[in-house]
């Protein structure tokens, strides 16, 4: 499952809008409904407002109606490993238990593996959402 949700987040990433800072990025979430959701980084004329491939994966899940994530794959085109940037950390940890894994790519895979807890060692706890 793990090199599909790779494939998913590499695939995702190709549909991009960076105009601006013309660094794509593409997620894939595997969630508890067992299906993967992924997005891509899409940036509006007033950047850096937009929102981030995270985001737009997390939103695709949501609105599937799964409601937990159980593992995320990232992957940037211009850096080596790029993990989650702050505000998508706490979005991920909002849907995610603490032992999620944060799958970190490169173009040939997944190259680090780190739990949701080890990515965002003091994020705010939610009783939402258990």
């Amino acid at each position: 499952m793990s090199r599909e949700l790779f494939e998913a987040a590499r695939a995702a990433m190709t549909k991009c809008h960076a105009p601006y800072s013309k660094f794509p990025v593409g997620a894939a979430i595997l969630a508890d409904d067992g299906n993967i959701y992924a997005g891509a980084n899409i940036e509006v004329l007033s950047f850096p407002e937009g929102w981030c491939a995270e985001t737009t994966a997390i939103g695709h899940m949501v609105m599937a109606g799964a409601k937990r994530i159980r593992e995320v794959a990232v992957i940037a085109e211009k850096l080596e490993l790029c993990p989650p940037c702050g505000g998508c950390r706490q979005r991920l940890a909002e849907f995610a238990n603490a032992d999620a894994l944060i799958h970190l790519c490169d173009a040939d895979g997944i190259r680090k593996t780190l739990r949701m807890d080890e990515l965002l060692p003091h994020g705010f706890k939610t009783e939402v959402i258990g």
